[in-house]
């Protein structure tokens, strides 16, 4: 009998305006303002990921939310989900 395949899921959830990070969800303002200063404010806490604390893990989910208002940064992050499930799919 085979199991059935977990699938993660990492992005944006339209419906309910939160970032899913496979089984974690963080809602997001409603406030685009306050949406687009969360989205710089870990870009750059990331760009410093060498001090304590900050992480390079940042950048990426700076560019996630970032990606919720901004068509160029939502583009890119999509052309990256199709290229690393074509990557995964060969492997």
């Amino acid at each position: 009998m085979a199991t059935p395949e977990k699938k993660t899921y990492f992005g944006v959830d339209r419906r309910t305006q939160e970032i899913v990070l496979g089984k974690f969800r963080f809602r997001l303002p409603k406030s685009r303002l306050f949406r687009i200063l969360i989205g710089v404010a870990l870009i750059l806490g990331g760009i410093l990921g060498f001090l304590p604390i900050l992480g390079f893990w940042m950048v990426p989910l700076g560019l996630l939310v970032l990606s919720q208002d901004f068509a160029f940064v939502r583009r890119q992050r999509r052309r990256l989900a199709v290229w690393w499930a074509r990557k995964r799919k060969a492997s």
